[in-house]
């Protein structure tokens, strides 16, 4: 107070009126001159109420316990954390010596809960206040079936928290090509760019959280982002309800959308089919306002998106990889392997990855090979065996020593095994043609059938395959050989050979 008083009475009683030269001569900053000279009511604060703490209560020796327990739970499963009656077993059979009542630990517990929560949001730094044309993006998982293949996948979900719109696309996985091809398909259909995405700390973005609340993000996001201009915004770590708009969109649209587990032909069609199922989607109420369909709030976020650019973002990754001496690469920390052909043994090659892709190039950028893209934390083999027949057909002799007979299926390797030195030059080059024209599939259930009817040749190879894969038609069976009229077996050497030379004339001249 007494430093109050002399600022006062420099003001009014001293006349100086000049706060810079009062700041100077207390020695503090114009704000709190300022302050104390406008200031009008001198109260004392009225005390604050006593904190829990502060208040007798028998349950204040077992506070902390409880504490430590409900913080750590903000690192477990939601399914996972303790609920009051939990906690209250929990203490009567771990505590020793202690009697409260569950209703004071009820009690206790949800005041707990609130006050972590007040405390999340008052660590945040981002306002729950959402304004048109910002956006949230997020990952579910939700399987599906493909072709008739079975997928355990992700999707990716962008919500707009002003309209409560949302679009989703799905993916084999959540890596960064299929971060940005899905962003791009959902900034393309809606034909524009969100001025702000929030995301989560995932990985595949931030390789580093900075203290004070800087990230450091992979130089291909920062790529994208400044390609289409948008801002990134990160959340707190363990803060997800700070995006929850998008958190509720994920839940919302595998629901209503990937449910029963879709089944379609082509990921490409059905990603296009979602994006119109959601713009049907929005023709609903909002659910704040009764008057409003999302449609109409969406309006509003599209007048605010950013335009698209101009110029396309190439959303696919290059790096580098070594083949090994069967020409072969591996991906995913050796997980994948994919073939390339045995030209290129023990070489370096360029690598194009999409989302659904792998193309394998040389050094001049010309492709090899593509490849379907593997999933899974698990070892997989994706082999283009096209390169590998046409290679050994020229070098038949060389095939046990070549490694290409290790890599082959156990049936064609007993085919092999099984033909003449002298046919194995054919036989692979009509492998490396049928391979060619249906797949490596049809090649080896063709070499299976050979296999059963004990054919070793060439020709049988072909005959096999045709009847197996060309539309030959099927004849129906002769009808009972008793309808077949009798015929008079005349033998042979009785037959005139003249009058039979004569006939085939006569019919000659008639046809000719």
């Amino acid at each position: 107070m007494d430093q109050i008083r002399h600022i006062r009475e420099l003001y009014y009683e001293q006349g100086i009126t000049n706060i810079s030269q009062i700041a100077e001569i207390t020695n503090l900053n114009r704000k709190t001159v300022t302050k104390y000279i406008d200031m009008e009511d001198f109260s004392s604060p009225p005390p604050e109420p006593a904190s829990d703490q502060e208040r007798e209560s028998k349950l204040n020796p077992y506070k902390p316990i409880i504490d430590s327990w409900l913080i750590a739970d903000k690192k477990a499963p939601r399914k996972q954390r303790h609920t009051a009656k939990r906690v209250y077993r929990r203490l009567k059979n771990e505590v020793e010596g202690f009697d409260c009542s569950y209703r004071l630990v009820a009690s206790y517990v949800s005041l707990k809960k609130k006050e972590l929560i007040r405390q999340k949001k008052d660590d945040g730094y981002i306002p729950l206040e959402h304004h048109p044309g910002e956006g949230q993006a997020d990952f579910g998982k939700a399987d599906f079936k493909e072709n008739g293949f079975y997928h355990e996948g992700k999707y990716l979900v962008v919500s707009y928290p002003h309209s409560n719109g949302g679009y989703l696309q799905l993916n084999y996985g959540e890596n960064m090509e299929c971060l940005l091809e899905g962003l791009v398909a959902i900034f393309e259909h809606v034909g524009g760019v969100p001025t702000e995405i929030w995301f989560d700390n995932t990985r595949t973005i931030v390789t580093d959280i900075i203290k004070g609340g800087g990230r450091k993000v992979t130089e291909r996001f920062q790529r994208f982002a400044s390609h289409y201009r948008f801002r990134p915004v990160f959340m707190n770590p363990e803060s997800g309800w700070e995006k929850g708009n998008v958190e509720n969109k994920v839940g919302y649209l595998r629901r209503n959308e990937l449910v029963p587990v879709p089944e379609f032909k082509s990921l490409t069609e059905f990603n296009k089919e979602l994006l119109f199922a959601c713009d049907r989607d929005m023709e609903r109420e909002h659910y704040e306002h009764d008057d409003l369909f999302i449609s109409d709030l969406f309006r509003d976020d599209k007048a605010a998106f950013l335009p698209l650019p101009e110029a396309a973002f190439d959303t696919a990754a290059y790096i580098t990889a070594r083949t090994n001496k069967y020409g072969q690469i591996k991906l995913a920390d050796g997980r994948h392997t994919y073939s390339v052909s045995p030209t290129y043994s023990e070489c370096e090659v360029n690598v194009k990855l999409t989302s659904m892709t792998v193309t394998i190039m040389d050094s001049h950028m010309k492709e090899i090979v593509t490849h379907k893209r593997l999933y899974g934390d698990y070892k997989q083999t994706s082999m283009d065996w096209l390169p590998y027949l046409k290679y050994i057909a020229r070098k038949p002799r060389s095939l046990r020593n070549s490694g290409i007979y290790d890599m082959m299926p156990q049936s064609m390797q007993l085919f092999m095994d099984s033909c003449e030195n002298s046919e194995r030059g054919r036989i692979l080059k009509v492998l490396s043609e049928l391979t060619d024209r249906t797949g490596f599939d049809s090649a080896l259930r063709t070499v299976n059938e050979a296999i059963a009817m004990n054919s070793t040749d060439p020709d049988s190879l072909k005959s096999l395959y045709n009847r197996l894969y060309s539309d030959v038609p099927v004849l129906p069976p002769l009808d009972d050989i008793q309808t077949i009229p009798d015929g008079k077996i005349i033998p042979f050497n009785t037959i005139d050979l003249k009058k039979m030379d004569a006939a085939l004339k006569k019919g000659g001249t008639m046809n000719g």
